[in-house]
């Protein structure tokens, strides 16, 4: 398969609305003076954006880790997108980290250009491979067979479904395996997923409402928002309205509709970024890097530490939590594999 295809699968399903472009320096480790720095480039604001949020913390963990200085950029389009990625190479840190598919291409241009700096890219890859390019991705279908599990087990109408972004492999990733986990918590369950498509597919909630509505009509009572950030607000909004209940993806969505969102996909971006630097500075740089259940790069919100805290009804459910981590385990194990519907 072609690496552009293989990474495609890991699009990142976050896409928020654009804001102005800024940069801040946060210097961690002690003074920092001779030890390494890294840099993050984000393509969004961060804001309440919990994916981001989280590799901000990973960089300063690292940064604190190792004695050394963070900074991050955020970015609000593509041409501050560049403009960052230029300005991040100018500092010439140990370490570039940038998340999300939208710099594949300027990614690239700049390993190409600067071929002593090191970079690490989370949650997506570049078409061609570079030695200074540390590819981070996810297995974003183990963490999503561990919540069709969760629907299986709650649903009331053994009817469960998805509203996905797109009728493609990389985006089955998320919704194929929420209906294989629900089969195998309950084998009587049915499984219904529907598509947003059209022209702008990452930023229609109300397309993603109307989905989430058609599949309520049908009787599903547990919804799989993978829709992006934007198309999973329209997916809760239906399941407010309906008294359905919905999941989340990349992080903690609960808090945007409390009682209605069971539990989330989670990409530890803050594990994933430590663990890129480490072996960047070990040594070991210009390695494709794939994160899933094994590796804690992947979570469910229920599965965290923080579960009672998050705002996600499955906190009310610990027999529920308790099977599903018993699941979780055995697919670490090897006892059980979930397919990847990419093929990768």
């Amino acid at each position: 398969m072609p690496r552009s295809l293989r990474y495609a699968a890991v699009l990142s399903l976050t896409a928020v609305a654009a804001m102005s472009c800024n940069a801040s320096s946060n210097e961690t480790g002690g003074d920092g003076a001779d030890g390494p720095s890294f840099v993050l480039v984000t393509p969004n604001p961060i804001g309440v954006n919990d994916f981001l949020r989280l590799s901000v913390e990973g960089v300063e963990n690292a940064a604190e880790e190792h004695g050394g200085t963070s900074s991050v950029y955020e970015s609000s389009d593509p041409a501050s997108i560049q403009q960052n990625m230029a300005a991040a190479v100018r500092e010439a840190p140990d370490v570039v980290v940038a998340v999300g598919f939208n710099f594949a291409d300027v990614l690239a241009q700049e390993a190409e250009r600067n071929p002593e700096q090191q970079f690490l890219f989370i949650d997506s890859c570049t078409e061609e491979s570079f030695p200074n390019v540390t590819c981070a991705t996810f297995r974003e279908h183990e963490a999503s067979y561990l919540a069709g599990a969760q629907a299986g087990l709650l649903t009331e109408t053994d009817h469960v479904g998805a509203v996905v972004v797109l009728d493609s492999p990389q985006f089955h990733r998320f919704s194929d395996p929420f209906g294989e986990g629900a089969a195998q918590t309950n084998p009587d369950v049915e499984f219904t997923q529907l598509f947003i498509g059209g022209q702008n597919p990452f930023n229609d909630p109300a397309r993603a409402k109307e989905l989430a509505g058609t599949l309520a009509g049908s009787g599903v009572d547990h919804v799989m928002g993978a829709a992006s950030a934007a198309g999973n607000l329209g997916v809760f909004e239906a399941a407010e309205e309906g008294g359905f209940f919905a999941f989340g993806v990349d992080s903690n969505q609960c808090p945007a509709s409390p009682g209605q969102v069971v539990d989330n996909v989670v990409k530890r971006t803050d594990v994933v970024i430590a663990d890129g630097i480490d072996a960047i500075l070990g040594g070991a740089p210009g390695d494709d890097r794939s994160y899933g259940l094994a590796e804690d790069g992947l979570s469910l919100s229920g599965l965290l530490d923080d579960a009672s805290e998050s705002q996600c009804t499955i906190a009310e459910h610990p027999e529920v939590i308790e099977e599903v981590a018993a699941l979780r385990d055995r697919i670490v194990a090897g006892d059980i594999t979930v397919v990847d519907p990419a093929g990768s």
